[in-house]
């Protein structure tokens, strides 16, 4: 008997889906930083087993949208809920938010086996956890309660049972050596969001997106070039920085982590444009690749 099917991942921002779905990939697909809203699109990662493929889908954490860009991610956690066989339901020991109530209704009303998975767990006591268990089991009845860490890789096989036990039979839907759904230039553009995360403070960070102007493979090297687009005129010399510093370290940094990811050298180029209010313009949100209804 062999079983496959779609398990989606779902929580609040800062619980760390990111971190639990590369750990149960295997791969480093969803970039990780300690800043909320770091996940902007569905990522997709493939396990094959014997007897079984997982495709594990990645969700942007649920928020209360303030522009079109958060409507579109918003956009891809209905999905989720809608189209999965097993939904991961993630949260931590620390998360108190009431954002996720809709999303909690809409995964009782839609009967799809869930595994609720408290992450963290390494920051917590077990008197804690305990209490976690208990109110978790209140509001989701039907779900599995399982506690984790993600970050220490603790009880992940827990996880990967629960799921194949809930998983439907079926035929693979994935070649068995496909890891992900996205392309190169996809992931090349994560990389240097990720570092444009990690370099700037407050605003700057979510009022980029980046875009791969080129990518061209070739035996030994990786020629790549891309774009980073601001909202506001403003931002372009705070991006740059002085003497184009920070604009050389984000490059550096990236061009570091593609030639790990890809296993060959990397040429980045990378350039800066104001883009007015991308954020709002659906055009433009169309172009980045994000869903709009």
């Amino acid at each position: 008997m062999h079983r496959s099917g779609f398990v989606n991942i779902i929580g609040n921002p800062n619980v760390g889906k990111s971190t639990l779905m590369n750990a149960l990939v295997g791969e480093r697909l969803s970039i990780i930083t300690s800043k909320a809203q770091t996940t902007r699109h569905r990522i997709m990662g493939i396990v094959n087993g014997e007897d079984f493929q997982i495709v594990y889908s990645d969700t942007p954490g649920i928020l209360k949208p303030a522009y079109k860009l958060q409507e579109s991610m918003m956009n891809f956690v209905h999905g989720a809920v809608d189209d999965a066989d097993v939904i991961l339901y993630v949260t931590d020991t620390v998360e108190q938010s009431d954002r996720s109530e809709e999303i909690i209704s809409r995964i009782i009303r839609s009967g799809i086996p869930t595994i609720v998975v408290i992450n963290k767990i390494d920051l917590t006591t077990p008197e804690h956890l305990e209490e976690l268990v208990e109110q978790w089991g209140e509001r989701l009845p039907e779900a599995m309660i399982i506690p984790v860490s993600a970050r220490e890789k603790f009880n992940l096989k827990g996880v990967l049972d629960a799921i194949l036990e809930r998983l439907p039979e079926g035929e693979p839907y994935y070649d068995k050596d496909t890891l992900t759904d996205k392309t190169l230039r996809f992931f090349a553009s994560e990389i240097i969001r990720e570092k444009i995360l990690l370099t700037y403070d407050k605003e700057i960070p979510y009022c980029c997106e980046i875009g791969i102007d080129s990518y061209k493979e070739e035996e030994t090297i990786d020629r790549i070039s891309a774009t980073i687009y601001v909202a506001r005129t403003s931002q372009k010399g705070i991006v740059i920085g002085h003497k184009g510093e920070k604009l050389k370290r984000v490059g550096q940094k990236a061009r570091e982590d593609m030639e790990r990811f890809l296993g060959k050298k990397v040429f980045l180029q990378l350039f800066v444009k104001v883009q007015e209010d991308w954020r709002n313009n659906e055009r433009q949100l169309r172009r980045f690749g994000y869903e709009q209804e």
